[in-house]
């Protein structure tokens, strides 16, 4: 797992720097997707997560849930277009999961993209999305992470 100044970044996924989110790919071609450590750090306590309903098509760039915290209400936005197939009803009754597993227990839905060509997505990962965030993280003017009690990368 990658680390930059305290935020978590696993290897395994894929991020998207602009919206701040990542995707993990299944064996079904289906994705899961949520909000990268930094996004969870900005935020701070999140109080409420509502998913898009499952069967709704999604365009690349358009919200697939809005994310509630004491300082910010915004959409979480997909880097792809497709279908919602799933939505993660346990962030929706404890939104703080985002909090403590963004990673792990805290995706957000599962899509089917139309289709699916990393090449042609500014999805990122290895030393790419680092420096993609650390950019970013200046820019925004961030420090560190912060994680909750009990966080699980």
């Amino acid at each position: 797992m990658a680390e930059l100044k305290n935020c978590m970044f696993p290897d395994e996924l894929l991020y998207h720097v602009a919206f701040n989110v990542w995707i993990r790919k299944n064996d079904d071609g289906t994705l899961y997707l949520g909000m990268t450590d930094i996004a969870q750090s900005m935020a701070g306590n999140i109080i409420h997560c509502r998913p898009k309903k499952v069967g709704r098509n999604v365009k690349a760039g358009k919200s697939v849930a809005t994310v509630e915290s004491g300082k910010w209400v915004g959409p979480v936005k997909t880097p792809l277009s497709g279908e919602i197939v799933a939505a993660n009803n346990d962030v929706e009754n404890d939104a703080t999961i985002l909090n403590r597993s963004p990673y792990n227990q805290g995706w957000i839905v599962r899509l089917l993209p139309n289709s699916y060509d990393e090449d042609s997505t500014e999805l990122v990962s290895g030393e790419d999305a680092i420096s993609g965030f650390d950019a970013y993280m200046a820019e925004k003017d961030m420090g560190e992470c912060v994680h909750c009690e009990g966080f699980e990368g």
